[in-house]
């Protein structure tokens, strides 16, 4: 099949069916760079042209010039991130023995965000992947903020009254967080005082609602962070800010929307707390030495018959043929939970007033101007996660978090192959498919050479997120990477990028198992 018509498959589709919000590049040159990628604004209406026409299907719109090997890996290997857990006394103690990260843009600039921290004041690891829509406002605001409300929701008492005797007093607080973050993962350090003002009423409040000895419920505190995030938020945005810049951004951050999974490890204790349609998916070492896929949690959108059921529960008879429509929220959003999107959260009459009051920019966005239709019993949305818990195994090897562009162009078994066989070094044959393609028997031998070649190269990537990124964006038809297709792909022109593929932000964790079959019996004793 010609690489062009390999790229004319199946598109992503937009997360959400309007006008976005101003992209970034204001932020951007406030803050430093967002990417490695070009600050070209994205089309107003871009979400009108997802599916591909007929003026794309010929090879003049798609003539991108072949990249060379090198040229694809300095874009595949442009945001990368790696973090190794210290060995203490010579024997790792964690669970966590390290995990490694990538994002690749589609959007310019990127929506995806992700974030990583160690707890400092209490046991665990924290990774997150946070996929943004109608801008990368929403998404960027959690990977500065969720890890800290759910560090202080796992905090005991005492400690928490500590916080705020030293608040009180002046002194410098002790750090809760140890955050793991590769350059482009910025801090907007015009926000810090803000938010830290909203987090320290959250642990006011956890005070007064906590008893010394109180041991906190991981369950509970991942829950509590990530509403009352979404309420701070909320709140942000209608108090507003005498500050004109910091005003205009808590509004972008509302109105622009983003979903979360987030995973929580302390020791063999894995909790996966989700709000949309990212996926967390566990690679279990069988005992042949495959690979199976384990996912931990659940799509919130039209293809989850349960999230459909709840939605249409909570919102009258009257509505149920239109608060879901063409598989969409309002017909409009794709997924079912997200934070900010106050647009499917507030009353009509609250979006009238804060917009009424807010900045002039804000009036030029024409996300913020249009009502949902249908709109009769806010609010339709939630940033309320489906948390799950697994007690890991010594045979659970991996866990992969990733953004819906990762999920639509890799089935998760093959997702968990990939990786599995990467980190392993040991590929598991499978028999070769061809599809219903014809392939001559010189066709066959060169699929199979190209086979023997991919794994005498098995590390070429030094990192498995990086590795599992360019068969997202490469595989061919017969499941191997090809280099033109590759090579077309991540020089497809900004305006065409997007229509292809989606933002790929990818968190590989690897654990340790002699650390969790030791912690295992340790508990059962």
């Amino acid at each position: 099949m010609p690489v062009t018509s390999q790229l004319l498959r199946a598109l992503p589709r937009s997360k959400v069916l309007a006008s976005s919000l101003l992209p970034c590049q204001q932020h951007q040159s406030q803050f430093g760079p967002v990417a490695h990628l070009p600050a070209s604004r994205k089309s107003a209406h871009m979400w009108q042209r997802r599916q591909p026409s007929r003026s794309y299907q010929t090879s003049s719109v798609l003539h991108s010039y072949i990249l060379t090997p090198p040229q694809v890996n300095s874009i595949l290997k442009a945001n990368e991130y790696s973090f190794k857990v210290p060995e203490f006394d010579g024997k790792n103690v964690s669970s966590v023995m390290g995990f490694e990260s990538n994002q690749l843009p589609a959007n310019a600039p990127i929506e995806d965000r992700r974030s990583a921290a160690t707890c400092l004041q209490t046991r665990g690891m924290l990774l997150g992947v946070f996929d943004g829509h109608a801008g990368c406002a929403c998404a960027q605001a959690l990977s500065e903020r969720l890890f800290y409300y759910i560090a202080v929701s796992l905090l005991p008492h005492n400690t928490l009254c500590e916080l705020e005797a030293a608040v009180e007093a002046g002194r410098a607080l002790s750090p809760i967080l140890q955050w793991h973050k590769h350059p482009n993962d910025y801090f907007s350090r015009e926000a810090q005082r803000l938010y830290f003002n909203s987090l320290r009423t959250y642990w006011q409040e956890l005070i007064d609602l906590t008893s010394p000895g109180d041991v906190p419920d991981t369950r509970e505190a991942l829950l509590n962070a990530f509403k009352r995030l979404d309420n701070d938020i909320s709140l942000e945005a209608q108090v507003g800010d005498p500050n004109a810049f910091l005003h205009y951004w808590v509004l972008r951050v509302a109105f622009s929307g983003a979903t979360a999974c987030v995973a929580h490890i302390d020791g063999p204790d894995l909790f996966i707390a989700n709000a949309g349609d990212a996926r967390a998916v566990l690679g279990v070492q069988e005992e042949d030495g495959s690979f199976s896929a384990h996912t931990f949690s659940n799509d919130h959108n039209a293809q989850n018959e349960s999230e459909v059921a709840r939605i249409r529960s909570e919102h009258p008879p009257s509505e149920r043929k239109t608060v879901i429509r063409q598989e969409r929220l309002l017909g409009l959003l794709m997924p079912f939970r997200a934070f900010g999107d106050v647009k499917f959260k507030w009353s009509i009459e609250l979006q009238k007033r804060v917009l009424e009051s807010g900045p002039d920019q804000l009036h030029e966005n024409e996300h913020t101007k249009f009502i949902p239709p249908n709109y009769h019993t806010p609010p339709y949305l939630t940033a309320e996660p489906e948390i799950t818990y697994h007690k890991l195994r010594p045979q659970d090897r991996f866990l992969v978090i990733g953004s819906d562009g990762l999920w639509e162009t890799l089935h998760r078994q093959e997702v968990i192959r990939i990786v599995g066989e990467y980190l392993t070094g040991v590929h598991q044959h499978q028999p070769l498919k061809v599809g219903g393609y014809r392939v001559t028997l010189g066709q066959m031998q060169g699929l199979l050479e190209e086979r023997k070649a991919r794994a005498s190269s098995a590390f070429e990537d030094q990192n498995a997120a990086t590795h599992l990124m360019r068969h997202a964006v490469g595989n061919n038809e017969f499941g191997t990477v090809d280099h033109e297709r590759l090579s077309k792909m991540l020089s497809l022109p900004e305006e065409l990028a997007r229509m292809y593929r989606d933002d790929i932000t990818i968190i590989i964790t690897q654990f340790n198992p002699h650390v969790i079959g030791a912690q295992r019996q340790e508990g059962q004793s």
